[in-house]
C-alpha cells in the first residue's frame, strides 16, 4: 500500500556525511549530559515509601496529585486494580519515618472530604533500586545481542554493525533527552526505550531488504545509488506506519495522564530519531564499511556458467 510514489530517487547518501556530523554531535551531547547531570532516577530505582490507598469512587488522580503536591509532597500517584484503588510512591526524605510520610499523606488526602483508607504502606529498599537497575541494564543488553545476532544471520556483519550503532545512537539520545531535561527515568521509561530499539532495528530491517532487492535488479549502478532508491521506495511506507505510530504515541502524550506521560515521551522522541537513523546513520554506515552486491547475493561460479546447466 503506498499514499504516494517518487519517481526521482532522492540523493540521501550524497549528504550522509553532514547528517552524521550532526547526529555524532548531538550523541556526545547526550553522553556529556548523561555523565555530569545523570538520569533522575524514580523511587522504583533510588527507593522510597509505597502506599497503596482505596476509596469508595472512582479515583480523581488529578486531584490527589493536586492535593499531595499542595502539602508539599513529591509523590507519583497511578491506579492499580480497580478505579478505586490509587499507589502512591514516595521519595526518601531525611529525618522522616515512613510512619510519618504516610500520616502526613492521608491527613491531605481526608482533608478534602472524601475519605481515603489506607490498605498498605511499606517502604522500598535502595537495594532494589539496585537489583532493578542491573535487571534493566541486563534486558538492554540482551535486546542489543539479540539484534546484531539476528542481523548477522539475515544479512551480513556490516550490516549487523551498522544497524546496532543507530540503535545504540538512538538510545543514548532518548537518555539524554531525560538527562537534560531531569524527566524522571521509571520502568515504564525503561520499557520505552527498549521499544525503540525494537522499533529502531525493523525500520533498518526494511531499508536493508529494499538495499538486497536492488542489488539483484540494479546491476550496473553504484552501491549509493542502490542504497538511495531503496531508501525513496520505501518513504510512502514509512509515513504510513510511522505516521500511524506516532498519532497513537501523540494520544497517549496528551490524554494518557502523568502515569503515561514519561513512557510517550520516551517513544517520541525515540521513533522521530529511530527514522532519522535508519536512513541517514545506519545506511551510510553499512555504505562505509563496504556493502556491495556480493556480500548478499552469491555469485554464479565460473564452471556453472560454462556448463549451461548440463551434467557431465
Amino acid at each position: 500500500m503506498e499514499f504516494f510514489r517518487i519517481k526521482k530517487d532522492i540523493p540521501f547518501m550524497r549528504h550522509a556525511l553532514i547528517f552524521n556530523i550532526i547526529s555524532g554531535v548531538t550523541f556526545l551531547l547526550a553522553v556529556f549530559f548523561l555523565c555530569t547531570k545523570g538520569l533522575n532516577f524514580s523511587v522504583e530505582f533510588t527507593g522510597g515509601t509505597v502506599m497503596e490507598v482505596s476509596y469508595q469512587k472512582a479515583a480523581d488522580l488529578d486531584a490527589i496529585r493536586k492535593t499531595v503536591r499542595e502539602a508539599g509532597i513529591d509523590a507519583q500517584v497511578q491506579n492499580f486494580g480497580r478505579a478505586q484503588d490509587v499507589m502512591l510512591n514516595l521519595p526518601v526524605e531525611k529525618d522522616v519515618t515512613v510512619a510519618q510520610q504516610s500520616e502526613k499523606v492521608m491527613a491531605a488526602l481526608n482533608a478534602h472530604g472524601e475519605e481515603a483508607k489506607l490498605q498498605r504502606v511499606e517502604f522500598v529498599g535502595p537495594q532494589v533500586g539496585d537489583e532493578l537497575a542491573e535487571n534493566g541494564l541486563m534486558a538492554l543488553c540482551f535486546v542489543v545481542l539479540g539484534i546484531i545476532i539476528y542481523l548477522a544471520f539475515r544479512f551480513q556483519w556490516k550490516y549487523a554493525v551498522s544497524a546496532i550503532l543507530a540503535n545504540l545512537h538512538d538510545v543514548v539520545i532518548v537518555l539524554g533527552f531525560f538527562a537534560f531535561f531531569q524527566w524522571e527515568f521509571s520502568l515504564s521509561v525503561l520499557a520505552g526505550v527498549l521499544a525503540v530499539m525494537g522499533y529502531s532495528v525493523n525500520e533498518s530491517v526494511i531499508i536493508f531488504d529494499r538495499i538486497r532487492e536492488n542489488f539483484r535488479k540494479m546491476r550496473k549502478v553504484s552501491v549509493q545509488e542502490v542504497i538511495n532508491h531503496a531508501i525513496t521506495s520505501t518513504i510512502s511506507r514509512t509515513a504510513i506506519t510511522h505516521g500511524s505510530t506516532e498519532a497513537m504515541v501523540l494520544a497517549m502524550l496528551i490524554f494518557g495522564g502523568p502515569t503515561l506521560h514519561n513512557f510517550a515521551l520516551a517513544l517520541t522522541i525515540g521513533i522521530c530519531f529511530g527514522i532519522y537513523s535508519s536512513v541517514f546513520v545506519s545506511a551510510a554506515i553499512a555504505m562505509w564499511l563496504g556493502i556491495k552486491r556480493e556480500d548478499l547475493i552469491k555469485p554464479v561460479s565460473k564452471d556453472k556458467r560454462n556448463s549451461d546447466g548440463a551434467v557431465v
